[in-house]
């Protein structure tokens, strides 16, 4: 099975996320984050996190990029597990049954993004229509050797 995989091509996911996710960690979409939250309250690295942010599995910290990988079974099964765990002492889920449900729906929505060939990065938007959010993804097709650990799109000076 393929699932989204952080990756960092620079250093500004540090800058602009209050956390930002572990580069290599499996990912998801992760909106159930900003469900109960006022927009209007978000800081800027929280309003950064929801407008691009992926959520890793791992730190639960934001990566505004993700690459498709292959999963294994036993890996996918510990992001489910992780992800109930994460509902159950975050978001208010009522017991573990409902954990894991929420977290195999989550699962499967990131997997169902990865219908693409393994490496292929993924982008994320979010935005607020009527209330309700929205999220639109775009796909980028790298060069099928791409080393993503040595391409730096731009660096931050600190000045």
């Amino acid at each position: 099975m393929r699932f989204p995989h952080t990756i960092r091509l620079d250093d500004s996911d540090s800058r602009v996320y209050e956390k930002p996710a572990i580069p290599g960690e499996w990912a998801v979409p992760g909106s159930f984050v900003f469900l109960d939250i006022d927009s209007g309250s978000l800081n800027s690295k929280q309003w950064q996190a929801f407008r691009h942010g992926f959520l890793g599995t791992v730190s639960f910290g934001w990566s505004t990029l993700v690459a498709v990988y292959e999963i294994s079974d036993e890996e996918l099964q510990a992001v489910i597990e992780r992800l109930a765990t994460h509902f159950v002492q975050h978001h208010g889920a009522p017991d573990r049954t409902a954990a894991l449900t929420a977290a195999r729906e989550e699962v499967d929505f990131a997997a169902s993004l990865c219908d693409h060939e393994i490496r292929t990065v993924l982008a994320l938007e979010r935005k607020i229509e009527s209330g309700s959010i929205v999220e639109s993804f775009r796909v980028v097709r790298p060069p099928t050797e791409i080393d993503h650990t040595a391409v730096k799109l731009w660096a931050v000076d600190d000045d």
